[in-house]
């Protein structure tokens, strides 16, 4: 089980707790089996006890599924959300106007269930395109779901489990604050762990605090967290139908604090550096720092540039210290590296500077490849604006996953 370490900032009074959505006073969950997969949790369901502000950002893949569409349009509708239903093993993506319909049914069921009106519930789904939804024992499994919704971390981990298709274990993330005096929780639960891609990457994410928020300024705090934390992250450069992040917190009318921004930010980080080191037949992961950029588009475009690279995650595999395929990526994102001008460096110690070789021999770059979390920076030489970004290496594992994911 993944959950954020215990730590505290003593400068926010922000500290980290166990539980993810869980540790969110108001927010109720529940995760089941109803049998869309053979025998694991296969759909969650959340409900909040006060009326929500809610904010998102979805997948920009032209083919959206019915879910992220249906969820959308009751956004645009502007009305104070109350829960949200996710699935596990049928993405409910490439299914037409009976895909539609069945996320409508789907919100419908839990809306008649929660006492609430369908356009204030959002639905979630994962996993195989092309494929309709078993709408008779989903509807079913939100039946049981209602009758076991409850607060607390199990509740979460359970709600966390539902939701995972090829991961290997569910993602948590919570923090407590405190503003004004008061002490205030966010929470979030994501999956994800292939077709991840750093732009909005192959995932979702449900995130909420009960700090109350005027719309507009969650919204912008969601998007800033979202930039600089899941569109970071790539596993293996692909991207799906129904990508989506929703933040929720109780509709108060209130800006955000730089505290609450923070503790957004840091449950964002949290949720997408477990997706990556969790990446289907990941064995590591790397993080990569590029300073001295012009300014922070052309840091972060290097960036995502060298972990999206196919050839740098397969000589991380193969603890091939080959640091030409670095530079051939950071240079393939054309946002104006300079010949001559750059330094590398691997685990603190530097590989290149200004352009020429260091004497870091060949076997000492391979031990330290063979750790399992890597760290290179690039110092571009060109400027004071940085970024990071995060990826992992890629396995015959895989292949194996993803060769045989239908079968």
């Amino acid at each position: 089980m993944t959950l954020a370490p215990y730590s505290v900032d003593e400068s926010l009074r922000l500290i980290a707790q166990r539980g993810g959505l869980g540790a969110v006073p108001g927010v109720l969950l529940a995760g089941v089996h109803a049998g869309i997969k053979p025998r694991k949790r296969d759909l969650a369901l959340i409900a909040f006890e006060q009326p929500q502000a809610c904010a998102s950002v979805i997948t920009t893949n032209d083919e959206k599924a019915a879910p992220v569409l249906l969820s959308r349009a009751h956004l645009e509708a502007c009305v104070p959300m109350r829960a949200l239903a996710c699935n596990s093993g049928c993405a409910n993506a490439c299914t037409g106007d009976a895909g539609m319909a069945d996320a409508a049914v789907t919100a419908g069921r839990v809306a008649r269930l929660l006492d609430v009106r369908p356009s204030q519930v959002i639905v979630a789904s994962t996993g195989v395109i092309g494929v309709p939804l078993p709408m008779e024992v989903l509807l079913e499994g939100l039946d049981r779901a209602a009758q076991q919704l409850e607060g607390g971390g199990k509740a979460a981990n359970d709600a966390a489990e539902a939701i995972m298709t090829t991961d290997r274990v569910p993602k948590l993330s919570a923090y407590t604050f405190y503003h004004e005096e008061r002490r205030y929780a966010i929470g979030g639960i994501a999956k994800g762990s292939g077709m991840i891609a750093p732009n909005m990457a192959t995932m979702l994410a449900f995130i909420a605090s009960d700090f109350p928020l005027d719309r507009g300024a969650l919204q912008a705090a969601l998007s800033e967290s979202v930039d600089e934390s899941f569109n970071m992250i790539s596993v293996d450069g692909d991207m799906s139908t129904n990508d989506a992040v929703y933040a929720f917190a109780p509709d108060g009318g209130n800006a955000a604090p730089h505290v609450v921004r923070e503790a957004l930010r840091r449950v964002c980080l949290d949720l997408a550096q477990a997706m990556v080191a969790d990446g289907e037949g990941a064995t590591k992961k790397l993080e990569m720092r590029v300073t001295g950029a012009i300014d922070g588009a052309q840091a972060r475009s290097i960036a995502r540039a060298v972990v999206n690279s196919n050839l740098v995650k397969t000589a991380l595999y193969g603890e091939d210290p080959n640091w030409g395929r670095i530079i051939s990526s950071a240079g393939s994102a054309r946002a104006g590296l300079v010949p001559g001008s750059w330094s590398l460096s691997l685990n603190g110690r530097a590989w290149v500077t200004a352009g020429a070789a260091e004497a870091l021999s060949e076997e000492h770059a391979r031990r330290e490849l063979e750790l399992a979390n890597i760290y290179i920076e690039l110092q571009l030489g060109l400027g004071s604006a940085s970024a990071t970004a995060w990826g992992c290496d890629l396995s015959r594992d895989y292949v194996r996953i993803n060769a045989s994911y239908r079968t």
